[in-house]
C-alpha cells in the first residue's frame, strides 16, 4: 500500500501549527483588547451624549452627507486591503503593491476629511472642553483616527521590503496582520458612522 502524498503548500501556511497561525492567533488576542478599548469609549459616549451643557447637540453640529462620504471611502479601502491580501498570498508583488497603494490613498483622503471635520468644529468654537457631549464624541472618534493613521505609516513600512524583495513568507504573514487591522477599523466606524453619527441626527 502507497503512502499517500503529502502537499507542501507555500501560498497558504498550515493553519494549526507554524508561525504563520500563531501570529495570527496573538494578533487577534490584541484586537480584542483593542475593542474593549473601542467598547468602553462607546459606553461613555452614550452615556454623555446627551450631555450638551446647552450647548449644540449632535443634530446641530453634524453634516451626514459629509461623513456618508468618509464611511464610503473607508468601505471601499477595505474592499482594496482585501484584494491586496489576496494577491499577497498568491505572492504577486505587483498586485500586492497595487491594491495596498490604493487602500493608502483612500486612508489619507479618510484622514483629510477628518481633519477637515474637526477643523470645522473648532473653528466655530465647539471645543472637546465645552461639553461632556464633545468631550466623548473627540475622544472616540479621534481615538479611531490616531489608529488609522498607525496603520498607513504600518502600510508604508510593510511595502517597502515587498518592493524591494518582493512579498516573501515574512511579508505574508506581516501584511496578513495589517489587512485584520484594517478591516478591524473599518468595523469600528461602522460603529461610529452608525452610533455617533446616524443616531445623533435622528
Amino acid at each position: 500500500m502507497k503512502n499517500p502524498v503529502t502537499t507542501t503548500h507555500e501560498t497558504y501556511p498550515d493553519v494549526y501549527h507554524d508561525a504563520y497561525s500563531r501570529t495570527i492567533f496573538g494578533f487577534w488576542v490584541y484586537l480584542m483588547s483593542d475593542f474593549i478599548l473601542f467598547g468602553a469609549l462607546f459606553a461613555t459616549y452614550a452615556v454623555l451624549c446627551a450631555s450638551t451643557f446647552g450647548g449644540p447637540s449632535a443634530r446641530d453640529l453634524f453634516h451626514l452627507p459629509f461623513t456618508l462620504i468618509q464611511t464610503l471611502l473607508l468601505l471601499v479601502s477595505s474592499f482594496t486591503a482585501g484584494l491586496a491580501g489576496t494577491a499577497a498570498h498568491r505572492k504577486n508583488q505587483h498586485l500586492t503593491l497595487v491594491f495596498f497603494g490604493m487602500t493608502f490613498f483612500l486612508g489619507v483622503l479618510f484622514m483629510g476629511m477628518e481633519i477637515a471635520e474637526f477643523s470645522r468644529l473648532l473653528n466655530t468654537g465647539n471645543n472637546w472642553d465645552n461639553s461632556a457631549f464633545l468631550s466623548a464624541y473627540f475622544t472616540l472618534v479621534s481615538t479611531h483616527g490616531v489608529h488609522v493613521l498607525f496603520g498607513l505609516l504600518w502600510i508604508i513600512i510593510l511595502l517597502l521590503p515587498v518592493w524591494r524583495e518582493g512579498v516573501s513568507h515574512v511579508s505574508i504573514r506581516r501584511l496578513t496582520c495589517l489587512r485584520m487591522f484594517w478591516q478591524f477599523l473599518n468595523i469600528i466606524w461602522v460603529f461610529i458612522f452608525s452610533f455617533v453619527y446616524l443616531m445623533g441626527v435622528a
